[in-house]
Order: C-alpha cells, then sequence, then structure tokens
C-alpha cells in the first residue's frame, strides 16, 4: 500500500508541532530539577543577605584590625575552583565535618547529601556578589545624613535601619538578584558537596549534566538550558534595572 505523501503545509505543521513537543514536553524529574534550583536559590539568598549586609555595613563603615583579610575571605569563591569550595564544605558540614558532625549528633541537622547543604553551597558561592553591590551602595551614602540623625539622638542602629539601609536597598536588591542568579546556577561547589541526587539535590545545572551523558537526552538537556538561559537573564535584567534606580537615587535625578 503506497503510502502517502505530506503536502509542504502539512510537513510545516508537522514540524513545528515535533519542534512544540520538544522544546515544551517538560517531564516531571525536569520540573523538579527546575523547582529545586528555585527553591535552593531562594532559601540560599535569604538566608545570606542579612548576613551580607551586616558584613558590608561593616567593612563599609569600619577600620579594624584584619579588614584585609575579611575582605579577602568574602571574595575567595569568586577565585577559588569550585570543586574545592565543595570539598572544603564537605570536610566541615559533612556528616564526619567539624562542624557538620556537631550539628548531626546534638541537633540532627544535615547538610551533605541534602538539598539544604545545596543551599548552602549555593549560599557560598553567591556570597561575594550579594556583599559587594551592598557595600558600594553603602560607601556611597553621604556620611553626612547618618550624622544629622545622630545629631537628632537617633541611636546607631536607629540611624541605620531608618537612614542607611533605605538608601542602600537598591543596592541590597541588587546584589539579592545577582546572588540568586549565581545560586540557581551553580554546578561545581553543589555537585562536589551534595551530590547528584534526583529530587533530592538535582539542580537545572546538575540535571543538565546528567542528561547530556544519556542517550536520547539532548532534548531535555536543550529545554533545561533556554528555561536557565530565561532565568539568567531575567535576575540580570533586575539587577540592571536596581542599579539604575540607585545611581539615579543617590545623585538626586
Amino acid at each position: 500500500m503506497p503510502q502517502r505523501r505530506f503536502t509542504r503545509s502539512e510537513s510545516q505543521i508537522i514540524a513545528r508541532q515535533q519542534l512544540r513537543d520538544l522544546m515544551f514536553d517538560i517531564s516531571t524529574p525536569e520540573w523538579m530539577a527546575v523547582l529545586l534550583s528555585l527553591k535552593v536559590g531562594v532559601v540560599a539568598t535569604l538566608v545570606a543577605t542579612p548576613i551580607a549586609i551586616a558584613l558590608a555595613w561593616a567593612l563599609a563603615r569600619y577600620e579594624f584590625w584584619g579588614k584585609s583579610i575579611v575582605d579577602a575571605a568574602v571574595h575567595l569563591p569568586l577565585v577559588l575552583p569550585p570543586v574545592v569550595t565543595g570539598y572544603l564544605l564537605l570536610l566541615t558540614f559533612g556528616k564526619r565535618g567539624l562542624v557538620g558532625g556537631w550539628l548531626d549528633d546534638h541537633l540532627g541537622i544535615v547538610f551533605a547529601f541534602r538539598w539544604t547543604g545545596a543551599a548552602l553551597a549555593c549560599g557560598v558561592m553567591s556570597f561575594p556578589l550579594l556583599v559587594r553591590p551592598i557595600r558600594l551602595s553603602i560607601e556611597a551614602i553621604d556620611r553626612r545624613l547618618e550624622q544629622a540623625a545622630s545629631t537628632l539622638g537617633a541611636s546607631p542602629w536607629k540611624v541605620f535601619a531608618t537612614v542607611t539601609l533605605p538608601l542602600a536597598l537598591p543596592g541590597i536588591l541588587a546584589g539579592m538578584v545577582l546572588g540568586f542568579a549565581k545560586a540557581i546556577g551553580e554546578f561545581g561547589a553543589t555537585i562536589t558537596f551534595v551530590s547528584n541526587i534526583p529530587g533530592e539535590t538535582q539542580t537545572i545545572s546538575s540535571a543538565i549534566y546528567s542528561l547530556i551523558q544519556t542517550p536520547d537526552g539532548d532534548a531535555a538537556g536543550m529545554r533545561l538550558v533556554i528555561i536557565s538561559i530565561a532565568m539568567s537573564m531575567a535576575a540580570l535584567i533586575a539587577s540592571e534595572v536596581f542599579t539604575r534606580r540607585a545611581t539615579r537615587r543617590l545623585h538626586g535625578i
């Protein structure tokens, strides 16, 4: 029985349908990797931000012994190979680590090979990107505004809460967005510290790594690549918007 030949328009419709199925037929494991990446990124950013604000404030406003060492340590994750950072986290926060062993024995908290460990690794790797814009934003604030508030009787904490923090808010938001973008794309430290366990520690990056080594995994890998690019671009655009607003605000434009 002769096969029916498709017309050009029919072939185009079929090709578009196949492409649509290829790009948008996201499986459950893929969705789990996307959602876990978002979860890890949000938790890492929210936990790291208060620490980053406090440290950025100290670096911007005070001179103390060892300041250069602290500043270098903050930026160390940017220059260390991510695998080295992940291995150090494993030695420190693993079940037999210096801190991880105590947390497991006394508090029942486990980071190694858990999604919480992925959040910890992402928080460490994104921390420099949080601290830097916050520190620059605080340094750009006119000190006379803080001095005026102090003259009117405001305590140092009230000055920080009512003057410094609101003026630094655009920089804080920009740092949070950059940190979040870094967190959802982190791979080396995460896979070293918490491995690549589907549904538990497998983020977008580690899922792509697994898929490109799997026969017929190219389509699924490409879908995750597109999703990852879209999320990163959105985060970078948001960061640029916040940075511009911060510049205009500080210059009174």
